[in-house]
Order: C-alpha cells, then sequence, then structure tokens
C-alpha cells in the first residue's frame, strides 16, 4: 500500500518557508553533513516529531498491544535488536534482521531488498500493516480498533491537533506514519570519532583504525564499493540528490549457494522473491555502518555473529555452509556479484578494519535522550 497524504490539509506543509537552518536545527545536524531529502508531501515540524516519538514506544500501536516499534528497535543497540531476526506481535518469526535506524533519512531505498520503497512513508506501511508475516498486526479487520485507542485519549488527542493543524479528519494511519517517519528521520548520528576524525581531529583515530579506513578504502578489501560516502552505502540521497543519479544497489554477496544453483533459503531469497528473475538471487542492499559495531548480528538473516567474522566472509569470497538444508559454497554462487572475489588478509590487516568499522560507533547517539522512551515514568 502506497502512504499519500489526501487525508492532510495542505495548510499543514510548510516547505516553502523551511531554511537550510530550520531543518539543521530541528535535526540536530551538524555542519559536516548534508540535509536528507525530506518529501514535500511530508515536511518536518517539532510537533510531527513529538508524536512519532510517543507512538514509536508505545503498544497500542499493534493489534494486541503487546509491541511497539521500539520492540525491535532498542536506543541501546543503535535502533536494532541484538537478534538475529525478530518475532512479530503474534508470535511469528520474521526472516529477515532488524536493521538499525541510524540516519535512515539518508537512504535511497528501503527493507533488505526491495526496488519500489522509496520514502520511510512506504516501508512504515509494512511492519504496521501487513499480515504476511504479521509484526504489529494492523490489518483492515484491527484497523478501526488500534485508531480508536488515540481518538479517543485526551494526551494523543492534542498531539495530532498540533502535528496536523489543518486537518479535521481526525485519527488516520496516514497521520501516524507521517509522524513516525518524521521522529525517525531525526535519528542522525553524527558524532562518532570517525566524524571528529572528518572535520579534523586527526588524533580522534588510533593508527590501528587509520590502517583499517586505509584498507577499508583500498583495492585489496574493496569495501568503499558498497559503503561509502558519508553514511557509507551506496544506497544514498540527500536534498541535492537528483532523480536521475540515485542508486538502487542491491548485490548477492556469496552468504549461500543451496543446490550449488545460485539458490538463497526459500526462506528469503532477497530481490528475487519480487522480481522473479534468477539473476536477482540472493541480492540485498548494502545497509549503512553507521554504528555496525553495535548491531550485531549481521547479514539480512543475522546469520554471522562478529565483525571480524563478516571481515573474513568476504576475505573468503563467500561463506560455506558445510551440511543441512542451506548445505553450499556461496564463494561459487554463479549470482555473486563481481566485486566479492576474495583476498588474503593476515591477521593485523583485518583487526585493523574492524578497528575502523567500530571507529563509526556513535555512543551519545545511543544515549540522547531525544531519542528514549517518552512514556516512561508517565
Amino acid at each position: 500500500m502506497l502512504v499519500t497524504g489526501c487525508d492532510i490539509s495542505s495548510t499543514t506543509t510548510i516547505v516553502s518557508t523551511e531554511s537550510e537552518q530550520y531543518l539543521r536545527t530541528l535535526l540536530a545536524l551538524p555542519d559536516h553533513m548534508p540535509i536528507p531529502a525530506i518529501p514535500e508531501f511530508n515536511p518536518l515540524t517539532q510537533e510531527k516529531i513529538t508524536l512519532g516519538r510517543f507512538l514509536f514506544y508505545d503498544t497500542q500501536l499493534s493489534a494486541n498491544q503487546t509491541q511497539s516499534c521500539a520492540s525491535c528497535h532498542f536506543q541501546i543497540d543503535a535502533f536494532s535488536d541484538a537478534l538475529e531476526t525478530p518475532t512479530g506481535s503474534t508470535g511469528h518469526v520474521l526472516a529477515r534482521n532488524s536493521q538499525g535506524l541510524s540516519n535512515v533519512a539518508y537512504n535511497a531505498s528501503f527493507t533488505w531488498s526491495n526496488d519500489t520503497f522509496l520514502e520511510l512513508e512506504d516501508q512504515l506501511n509494512v511492519p504496521i500493516r501487513a499480515d504476511d508475516p504479521i509484526e504489529l498486526g494492523v490489518t483492515d479487520s484491527e484497523l478501526a480498533t488500534v485508531l480508536s485507542r488515540f481518538e479517543t485519549d485526551e494526551q494523543y488527542q492534542q498531539m495530532f491537533q498540533a502535528a496536523f493543524p489543518g486537518s479535521d479528519t481526525g485519527v488516520s494511519m496516514n497521520k501516524i506514519i507521517f509522524a513516525l517517519a518524521s521522529f525517525v528521520r531525526t535519528m542522525v548520528s553524527a558524532n562518532s570519532a570517525y566524524d571528529d576524525y572528518v572535520v579534523g581531529d586527526k588524533s580522534a583515530l588510533t593508527d590501528q583504525q587509520k590502517q583499517g579506513f586505509s584498507l577499508f578504502n583500498g583495492e585489496k578489501f574493496e569495501c568503499f564499493h558498497c559503503h561509502t560516502g558519508i553514511n557509507f552505502t551506496v544506497s544514498y540521497r540527500d536534498e541535492n540528490s537528483s532523480s536521475d543519479s540515485l542508486l538502487f544497489p542491491f548485490f548477492n554477496n556469496g552468504l549461500y549457494n543451496v543446490n550449488n544453483d545460485g539458490s538463497y533459503p526459500e526462506t528469503d531469497q532477497g530481490l528475487f522473491d519480487l522480481s522473479s528473475d534468477p539473476a536477482d538471487k540472493g541480492k540485498f542492499r548494502p545497509p549503512s555502518l553507521r554504528n555496525i559495531g553495535l548491531t550485531a548480528p549481521y547479514m539480512h538473516d543475522g546469520s554471522i555473529g562478529t565483525l571480524r567474522e563478516v571481515v573474513e566472509h568476504y576475505a573468503r569470497g563467500g561463506t560455506l555452509t558445510p551440511s543441512g538444508i542451506n548445505e553450499g559454497d556461496g564463494k561459487n554462487n554463479p549470482y555473486k556479484s563481481a566485486l566479492i572475489t576474495g583476498f588474503t588478509a593476515t591477521d593485523e590487516e583485518i583487526d585493523a578494519v574492524v578497528a575502523f568499522l567500530e571507529s563509526l560507533n556513535d555512543y551519545d547517539f545511543i544515549n540522547n535522550e531525544k531519542f528514549s522512551n517518552p512514556h516512561q515514568g508517565n
């Protein structure tokens, strides 16, 4: 379902008067970070951000009132969940790892492998509304009940009115999603040791991390081909990105080779599940590496536990699954990206790359009160 602004009055938009400083203030954006692309149909306001923060942590947003967005996105884990894959509100175990939300506003596309979700508003519809798998479980049959919880709550009545002052249609799923997207867009992480280094403090990185930075950007490790720029991913856009220059990249990184025919586990074959094109088997979007040291386990299915193991996977040129239903050698996957060729690395070099990746951890981000649960203590 494509979320649109059809039930929200255009009088709520302030795009024409938003200045760069206004957005930088709302996002607490440092000078070295560009302004993210914010859709005109959902301009950023403090009132929507506040409402979105309350909704993000509210279990009333699930049909059975057992889970919230925060149930799979913990601030201490850079808004991931430290699990291989999460469990939805009805007990359904999901196939995909919960991605961290650091700097999600800079994504050019959303979810692990969907080339049609180009805005946060599109993606948010899935965990809230989808019925296969069920996450929050707000299906059509449950929608009116869930909306009524917020419609009859005096505090929420006031927050919705403040967030959407030109609308007289009451609480709607569009408004909920617009507010959630506004809050999540404020999750800017830009205060790591790496950021200090970028803005001129050359002592911010250790010698080992500097070595790792060099290897990361070198032609042997080749990490930078998929993880580049200020947000360490080629799936990137900001307010200055033109639509004809955007990349929607998806890669097969040799994680599996089931039956030695290029397949991934049937539970999730990446972009292939949408396109049915065999060449898309195992293609997933490279995530941002911001706070990567805080978001283990890794890969789309959480099947790799540590950063060292991730680097070793790429050094080998793919992962070997020696037995079981997913048996096969990912190194020989016929659909694997040409960038995943394998390389010889010393323990010292691998340690250096891991140390550099850990320099992307932003501890202010995971302790920033403005991202915390506003319901605690209420």
